[in-house]
């Protein structure tokens, strides 16, 4: 599914861990999947299938952008300085982890606002369940949903990565 063709998800800003402006402008032309990311939560062993999926296809036009968020029962409740710390050293995180933000609400961060419009494979949009939902944006701009206890290395979301990988 795309996102409303009146949003153009590249021009939304977020920030850097180091609080630095970035936006998926900077990453044109990869795959870029994006998720919402905790360190306490059950679902963080898929830590390590992100890394799996950013060292088999990094080098290929492909990245994964981890957003910490506390949203869900104050799971991320660290610094940015401990988060980096825990995604490198636990799970060998080598993607960039952004700033923690919120993927809920009004306090929604502005790029969660426009990837919440997507459907998932079932047909819903709306707002983010749970940690480690999944956002894969082609170059083109198409967004794919999927929900966090789908497996980052899930042939559904493995087949979308591949097909959108730059020639």
């Amino acid at each position: 599914m795309s996102v409303d063709s009146t949003v153009d998800l590249r021009e939304i800003t977020f920030l850097t861990a180091e609080g630095e402006p970035a936006s998926l402008a900077d990453y044109a032309g990869k795959v870029v999947l994006v998720v919402n990311v905790a360190s306490k939560c059950g679902l963080a062993p898929q830590y390590e299938q992100l890394e799996e999926l950013q060292r088999t296809y990094g080098d290929r036009g492909f990245t994964v952008l981890g957003f910490p968020c506390n949203q869900f029962m104050g799971q991320e409740p660290g610094s940015m300085e401990e988060i980096q710390e825990y995604c490198s050293m636990t799970w060998g995180v080598t993607f960039p982890i952004l700033d923690k933000i919120r993927v809920n609400g009004s306090h929604a961060a502005p790029l969660y606002k426009a990837l919440k419009k997507t459907k998932n494979p079932e047909g819903a949009s709306g707002p983010v369940m749970w940690n480690f939902e999944k956002f894969v944006v082609t170059p083109e701009g198409r967004v794919h949903r999927f929900r966090p206890q789908t497996k980052p290395n899930d042939p559904a979301i493995v087949s979308v990565i591949e097909a959108a990988l730059p020639a």
